[in-house]
């Protein structure tokens, strides 16, 4: 297929900043002060009365716009389908949480009831997601472990084990919704976009082998208390392949075989998704088969199988939560807000893309502040959205929240009449629908090879998160995974790949020498681009790379050339009475004395002023003489890419640029941001040696502006690959 290609002509006069503002007005935009800003934000009238009650209520924005006709239908039956996946997932995942399985269902009805009215995106089904049930769970293990004596918490005093769980799980949900109402009530929701695609998936591969791992004790029907903290997965790998031989041979055959059904099955709906008007619901006739036969034969006294047990019947009274696990459990409270908030946000993002509507990260932060507040306080356990769930609820005809309220009540209907049918069930069937689910999150294993191939950065960052979750625990992975995160940005700004640019024949762009075969430089000018911030962490980086670039260091040549002159100046002074033939002979003959140099004046400006010749540096000098030749004359700075200078770069900048004028190399910067220009006037970095006629709008014209200054220097020519020189009129028909 052959490339379009159209051409232009631009007929223009070459433009510097200066020249550019004297030619065409630029409006005078005042900017807005902090307090201005305070003040518009604190003002209310009705307009935005209305419109703060619209973002606090979304639900009045879609309300207004339902269509009763076309979209109640589809609610309903997602609710009714979405409602039975909840209820199998709150039961499989409340072992995750190291709680009794009925608070699973507590967990698929009271977070729900708030998000209706306050979250802002239609389809996501609000509920127990694995990750957060298993960071949660380590909590609950280490106050209160099933071999050991609790935490010394004063509200654990004439409480049963299980009720001492279920207290300290809804008091760590209430505290994650105390973080993250305060996150959104302070509009901190852009802190999602610090959890890269990568972490979040590093961290989510780890989250499923430590939920394998965890769910390991109940498919092999092993009795093995939880573990948190650094290398528990270690350690409870350890305390299975201990008692390996004991495996109860039924948990194991029924895992295996629920598993293989329901893989296939899920299989067969992703195939024909695009035929089946609602997934089959596997899970749910599984769960069903398993509690008759269970029940049938009498599983937990005939094969001595663990089941679920006594379900709690109906709804308990609130509960006020543990001041003192709010200090036991700050520190793992946080993290689990900040992963809560970034697997819903990210996955209603995917959705409201996809149907056309706009979701508000920091309403979703008070959205889940207040439902896992509301929800902690009847004794349920973090809430987020899960995207097996979320895939359900809007393929099987979801439209609005109406079908996630549905959802909730068909939890609410289970928990309150037909919780003793699911009494029979065996744990290891939960444990396998649990495992059955984790293949998504398993099969990023393969982004591996992929990062390691695309971006060795980001391949880093995916293995030291995933390695860190894996062996530290999540908490101190997701830290482990963030501070790699950082670094490698950090890496990237601090060392970016800076090039020499040339010009493509023909045309007036400019790319990396090192790129392309035809490239055209004028001699006595290097075009030397940064693509990054310039900051104080990269300034002396960016300095460097300069002076690699254009082959010597400015300093040096400039105090190289004083001392010189120096010398110079002290002989002619001392053979004022002899010819100036004989004093410069004396001078070539005579050594320089460094010894008696100030170094603050070899950095001045050489000072050529009552020489009685005119000073060549890069002519032939005699052998005891030795100052660096510089065959540059402009240095053109490419500054297209630097978004911002901090002061600290503003001032290593300078004394950089008046290295290289004082030596006279012209410098000019090119591309500079309007907002950076704007800084370095209030900053004063404009003097006598550095003047705002050194700027220019683009490469091109600057170039233009080189060759015309310098048409009539004697060594003029062009370069192609440093072989092939071209004359300077040649050039001049090219571009113009």
């Amino acid at each position: 297929m052959a490339t379009l290609r159209k051409q232009y002509l631009v007929d223009r006069c070459v433009y510097s900043e200066d020249s550019l503002a004297e030619d065409h007005v630029e409006l005078h935009r005042v900017h807005k002060t902090i307090l201005h800003h305070v003040r518009e934000y604190l003002t209310c009238d009705s307009k935005r009365a209305k419109n703060a009650v619209l973002s606090l209520l979304p639900i009045i924005g879609w309300m207004r716009i339902y269509r009763v006709r076309e979209w109640l239908l589809g609610d309903v039956v997602s609710g009714v389908s979405t409602g039975l996946v909840a209820i199998m997932q709150g039961l499989a995942f409340s072992l995750l949480a190291s709680l009794p399985a009925s608070y699973g269902l507590y967990t698929a009805f009271f977070p729900m009831l708030t998000y209706f009215f306050l979250g802002t995106s239609r389809h996501i089904s609000v509920g127990s997601f694995p990750v957060l049930s298993l960071m949660i769970g380590a909590v609950v293990t280490r106050l209160v472990p099933v071999d050991g004596p609790s935490a010394n918490i004063t509200g654990f005093e004439n409480l049963t084990q299980d009720q001492q769980r279920v207290l300290v799980a809804s008091s760590v949900t209430f505290l994650m919704g105390i973080f993250q109402l305060a996150m959104g009530v302070l509009q901190v929701g852009f802190i999602v976009v610090y959890l890269s695609d990568t972490l979040v998936s590093g961290f989510t591969t780890a989250a499923a082998v430590h939920i394998l791992v965890s769910q390991l004790k109940f498919v092999l029907g092993l009795i093995v208390p939880g573990l948190s903290g650094p290398l528990s997965i270690i350690y409870t790998l350890e305390k299975i392949f201990d008692q390996i031989t004991s495996t109860n041979i039924c948990d194991l055959v029924m895992t295996i075989v629920i598993m293989v059904i329901v893989f296939i099955v899920k299989e067969l709906n992703d195939k024909y998704k695009a035929k089946l008007p609602v997934p089959i619901p596997i899970e749910v006739i599984m769960t069903i088969i398993a509690c008759g036969i269970s029940y049938g034969f009498n599983f937990q006294e005939r094969f001595n199988v663990d089941v679920v047990g006594a379900m709690v019947s109906g709804y308990e009274t609130p509960i006020a939560p543990s001041i003192e696990v709010f200090q036991e459990s700050a520190v793992e409270a946080f993290p689990i807000a900040i992963v809560g908030f970034a697997v819903a946000f990210s996955v209603a993002k995917v959705y409201s893309i996809k149907h056309d509507y706009t979701i508000d990260g920091n309403q979703e932060l008070i959205a889940f502040g207040v439902s896992n507040i509301f929800g902690a306080s009847f004794r349920s356990f973090a809430a987020s959205t899960a995207l097996s769930r979320t895939a359900v609820q809007e393929s099987s005809g979801g439209r609005t929240q109406i079908a996630g309220l549905i959802s909730a009540m068909m939890a609410m209907i289970v928990t309150l009449q037909l919780g003793f049918l699911l009494e029979p069930l065996p744990k290891s069937v939960l444990g396998a629908l649990v495992i059955v689910n984790l293949k998504g999150m398993l099969m990023q294993f393969r982004e591996i090879p992929y990062l390691w191939r695309r971006d060795k950065p980001e391949f880093v960052v995916w293995v030291a998160t995933c390695l860190g979750a894996i062996l530290l625990g999540l908490d101190l992975g997701l830290a482990v995974g963030l501070g790699v995160e950082l670094i490698t940005v950090v890496f990237r700004t601090q060392f970016p790949r800076c090039s020499v640019l040339a010009n493509i024949s023909g045309t007036d762009l400019y790319r990396d020498r090192k790129d392309y075969l035809h490239i055209f430089e004028p001699r006595g000018v290097r075009i030397f681009r940064i693509p990054s911030p310039i900051f104080f962490a990269n300034i002396e980086f960016f300095r460097e790379k300069l002076i690699e670039a254009v082959g010597f260091n400015p300093l040096r040549v400039l105090r190289k050339r004083n001392k010189a002159l120096r010398k110079i100046k002290k002989l002619l002074q001392e053979n004022d009475n002899h010819s100036r033939e004989t004093g410069l002979r004396v001078l070539f003959s005579e050594t320089t004395d460094e010894s008696c140099v100030n170094k603050e004046e070899m950095d001045q400006p050489a000072d050529l002023k009552g020489l009685p010749f005119r000073m060549d540096w890069n002519a032939e000098l005699p052998n005891n003489i030795s100052v660096p030749r510089v065959d540059l004359h402009s240095l053109i700075l490419d500054f297209s890419a630097v978004s911002f200078l901090d002061i600290s770069a503003l001032k290593g900048l300078k004394v950089g640029l008046k290295e290289f004028i004082r030596i006279d190399v012209e410098v000019y910067i090119v591309s500079c941001d309007v907002y950076i220009l704007e800084m370095l006037h209030m900053c004063m970095f404009f003097d006598d040696e550095i003047r705002t006629s050194m700027f220019f709008p683009t490469l091109h014209d600057a170039m233009l502006h080189v060759l015309e200054k310098h048409k009539d220097d004697k060594s003029k020519g062009w370069v192609v690959n440093k072989k092939v020189s071209f004359s300077l009129q040649g050039f001049y028909i090219l571009f113009y």
